[in-house]
């Protein structure tokens, strides 16, 4: 697979997954200056129409050992330094096991490996689909289906009566460490 066609993949899943949250996903867009002057062309940016937020994406892919290690500390370098929000989406076996602690360390770097028509996460997409959740704030994402802890059953699963809220004055009190 190449670059293109790596970001190009990362384009179609974005826009699969997230279209219906008002994502438009766009190809090399032109934005600003790099951290060395040149003109920034971002692989794949991602504009959400309902909060006017945009999300850059930057596409690394390397399935055998090649110059794109060399790459990738400017990459995180320059998304830092951009005045928007941004990762490096990445996959391939070709990365040096350095380069890999990197990635794996940054949080401006997301696996993401969908097949091709994907549009539900996996565990190969699970880390870009975070990121974008992250900025968009997507938090349906992270909670799933899972209920809310409400004071009253907080407060009965300790045993206490309920009043419909937590008290928790005493136990902040009683803190060895709390003013007073």
């Amino acid at each position: 697979m190449t670059g293109a066609e790596y970001a190009n993949l990362i384009a179609a899943y974005v826009a699969r997954r997230f279209g219906a949250r008002g994502v438009k996903v766009y190809r090399e867009i032109r934005v600003g200056k790099s951290i060395i002057g040149k003109n920034r062309c971002i692989d794949v940016f991602c504009v959400c129409e309902v909060t006017n937020k945009a999300f850059a994406i930057e596409c690394k892919f390397q399935d055998s050992e090649g110059t794109v290690d060399e790459k990738i500390p400017y990459t995180l370098d320059d998304l830092e330094a951009m005045p928007m929000a941004g990762c490096i989406a990445y996959a391939g076996k070709g990365f040096s096991a350095g380069v890999l602690h990197m990635l794996r360390a940054s949080t401006r770097a997301a696996y993401c490996l969908p097949v091709a028509d994907q549009g539900d996460a996996t565990a190969d997409t699970k880390e870009l689909d975070h990121l974008l959740a992250m900025h968009f704030g997507w938090w349906d994402l992270f909670v799933g289906k899972k209920k809310p802890v409400s004071a009253t059953s907080a407060t009965a699963a300790n045993g206490g009566a309920s009043t419909g809220a937590l008290d928790l004055t005493d136990t902040f009190l009683d803190a060895p460490d709390s003013p007073r």
